[in-house]
């Protein structure tokens, strides 16, 4: 059984792999999802530690499930034990959704659309010519600053712990993107290049546990701060953006279209947007 055949009326299973997947809301978008359509799938949680990932995925192929979705710490080591990456994975090195055809399993990152599908059309932004500084180095930073990229925004900045991991990040912009420019600002000075920037974007962890990324950075009524972080639903990074007079947004609306995104891969069926953000919404309160 392969995900397209399944997504015509078969049974089929998906799940997340990730490390420790303590808090997801996946299962509970992609179940109700499948149910809205009337589809006969499940959507599993997969806690998979770093050294068994590629036992994961021969499990994946042994019993025959369609695909899955891939999160913190696994969307750049993945790409090694997969047999072909869709454009978007292999230009960023990143992959959040497996699709199994056949006996080959394909990496695909929906997280780049699902991004500026949110920037744009639930948060509003206008990106084109507008200047972004970004946070972090990892798989996230990275379909952020591609996304920025594609949607053309005109400056990028950014800021990671390791300087390095900062600047291979800032290359994905070198080709293909002649309308935008990238370059690293260092950690410890992150905060002093938030003013001159319209949009501010945190893809790191920072945030979940109560920390608080630029602490001494002033924002104003012209910005816009998102923070990818979803639960808790506000970060001390939201909470003072928004009291300084910023629009600013977590992570909820780009966990949903990437979703979405996901589930049409593997279903080949148009995903229920309204139904998964309603259940999105109702479970986000819930959660540890």
């Amino acid at each position: 059984m392969n995900a397209l055949g399944a997504g015509r009326g078969g049974a089929g299973f998906v799940g997340v792999l990730g490390w420790p997947l303590d808090t997801t809301l996946s299962p509970i978008l992609h179940n109700v999802a499948f149910r809205q359509l009337g589809l006969d799938w499940v959507y599993l949680r997969w806690p998979v530690a770093p050294p068994d990932l590629e036992d994961a995925l021969r499990g994946m192929r042994a019993l025959g499930a369609s695909g899955a979705n891939v999160t913190m710490p696994h969307k750049a080591t993945i790409v090694e034990h997969l047999d072909e990456l869709t454009g978007d994975a292999e230009a960023i090195g990143a992959v959040n959704t497996v699709q199994r055809v056949g006996d080959r399993m394909i990496g695909h990152n929906t997280d780049i659309g699902g991004f500026g599908e949110f920037l744009v059309g639930d948060a509003g932004f206008h990106p084109k010519g507008a200047s972004a500084l970004v946070l972090g180095a990892g798989g996230a930073a990275r379909a952020v600053v591609k996304a920025l990229a594609d949607l053309e925004v005109r400056n990028i900045s950014v800021a990671a712990r390791k300087t390095e991991n900062a600047r291979a990040v800032a290359s994905l912009v070198t080709e293909g993107h002649p309308k935008t420019e990238a370059r690293v600002v260092t950690w410890d000075h992150a905060h002093e290049d938030v003013g001159s920037n319209a949009l501010v974007v945190n893809a790191t962890p920072l945030g979940m546990g109560g920390e608080a990324p630029l602490q001494d950075a002033e924002f104003n009524s012209n910005q816009y701060v998102v923070d990818l972080i979803y639960a808790p639903p506000s970060t001390p990074l939201l909470e003072r953006a928004r009291a300084q007079g910023a629009s600013a947004w977590g992570g909820l609306g780009m966990l949903i279209r990437q979703a979405a995104a996901s589930f049409e891969i593997w279903t080949g069926r148009q995903a229920p947007l309204d139904a998964m953000s309603a259940a999105a919404i109702r479970a986000i309160g819930h959660l540890d």
